[in-house]
């Protein structure tokens, strides 16, 4: 349980760094890299306004005393080239003089694949381009000219590439730095639980073994009082409710031992098959006793690497709380078979309430019970589904609850078999 705590812990820190630094990274390099596309388009823009160039010195000086966004050396710096075109992609012009990267028909390639995709605005390459109607097409002429303009834009797109590769691996290092100050802290800042948890273990454990010694003097002192009295209906409830005392406290000091896995598990390989039916058996005469239908259907030659002893009280946990809360004349079924490479054990029962599907995993707690009433009549405190779930998880398994009416109670228990593992490790020994 700690170490899932720790893990959890981990897990939801890390998750936390990680969505802080996408939404951080992810808003600075979309503002730069909008900044970047609106200073070319700005000056795209002044481009179409002087029909595809710069003017000279002294009108640049002017228009930037109009605007800030502009600077006087953008004639020297920016590399621009255009190309003119009818509708239809017949190339009219193409100039290429402030540019030597590109010649006329790669130009003129540019021009048609832009037409094609039919946008005003964009990249294509490393180029920002921008589709305006020639203002000094022939007034006469019935066919529309256009006038495509082109920003070489690579050293912003370098700039942004480098800048996003940056924040990147900087961000990546940032992770791995954080992931060792949470896994060094965890410890640390889980300590107090670990502390509180198992103080909570070691009382259950020390209270369950100092209760079993006044519950032993009271059941035979209650004996002694029987053969001198004789029967008599207060001795009796006494020797009934020490009885249950005695099996809630067992129960508890059980727990504890394996949720702390203290419990000397022997795991072997054995008959699972054959465990399953010898426990079926001993409750198929219950079942027949309380006018209840109880089938099975057990793979045969199906074994396991576990522990018989946990196993077995496994299947009587689930057996005795199908039988405990299924109603008069019900059903009850039982179903292993190998799915993969694991065991599933299936056990279904009608039940006598309804079945809640929201709280069907808090079965597994300590304690908890589905319905006050229903379980003041039949006894029982709420931690036999509590022990099945810690006997599976000592067995690296999986058990969950469902229901699909809401008047039946299916619990399923995956086991992994892990025979072939030690197979192998025993053919590699010899």
């Amino acid at each position: 349980m700690i170490k899932k705590l720790r893990i959890k812990l981990i897990a939801i820190s890390m998750f936390s760094v990680i969505l802080v630094l996408l939404v951080i990274m992810g808003c600075i390099n979309l503002i730069s890299y909008c900044h970047m596309v609106n200073e070319a388009d700005n000056v795209l823009d002044f481009l179409a306004e002087n029909n595809g160039s710069f003017p000279m010195i002294g009108e640049i000086f002017d228009f930037d005393a109009e605007t800030d966004e502009m600077s006087p050396e953008m004639a020297r710096t920016s590399r621009y080239f255009w190309v003119k075109v009818t509708e239809n992609g017949d190339v009219l012009e193409v100039d290429v003089s402030e540019i030597a990267a590109v010649n006329q028909d790669t130009a003129a390639q540019y021009a048609r694949q832009i037409l094609e995709s039919g946008r005003k605005r964009g990249f294509v390459d490393s180029y920002r381009f921008l589709v305006v109607d020639d203002n000094d097409a022939d007034k006469g002429n019935a066919e529309n000219r256009i006038q495509i303009i082109f920003l070489d834009c690579w050293r912003s797109l370098s700039n942004f590439q480098t800048f996003l590769f940056s924040c990147l691996w900087v961000s990546l290092l940032g992770l791995v730095a954080v992931l060792c100050l949470v896994f060094l802290l965890s410890g640390w800042m889980i300590r107090p639980v670990i502390e509180s948890y198992k103080k909570q273990r070691q009382f259950i454990t020390d209270a369950g073994h100092e209760i079993k010694t006044p519950l032993t003097i009271i059941d035979a002192d209650a004996d002694i009082l029987e053969m001198e009295l004789g029967e008599n209906e207060w001795l009796q409830d006494i020797q009934k409710q020490v009885k249950r005392m005695t099996m809630l406290t067992n129960d508890l000091i059980y727990l504890s031992r394996m949720e702390e896995q203290q419990e000397q598990m022997q795991m072997i390989d054995f008959p699972f098959s054959d465990l399953v039916e010898e426990v079926v058996q001993s409750f198929q005469t219950l079942a027949k006793a309380q006018n209840k239908t109880f089938t099975s259907s057990i793979q045969p030659m199906l074994s396991l690497c576990g522990d018989e002893r946990s196993l077995r009280q496994l299947l009587s946990v689930l057996l005795d709380n199908a039988l405990k809360y299924s109603d008069e004349g019900g059903r009850i079924s039982l179903t292993l078979e190998k799915q993969g490479q694991s065991l599933r054990l299936s056990v279904f029962n009608t039940t006598s309430q309804p079945v809640d599907r929201q709280h069907t995993e808090r079965l597994f707690n300590r304690f908890y019970r589905g319905d006050q009433s229903r379980n003041s009549k039949i006894g029982g405190y709420g931690i036999g589904l509590s022990i099945a779930a810690a006997v599976t998880a000592n067995h690296k398994g999986r058990i969950s609850a469902a229901t699909q009416d809401g008047k039946s109670l299916t619990i399923t228990v995956m086991l992994p078999v892990r025979r072939e593992k030690r197979m192998k490790r025993k053919q590699v020994d010899s």
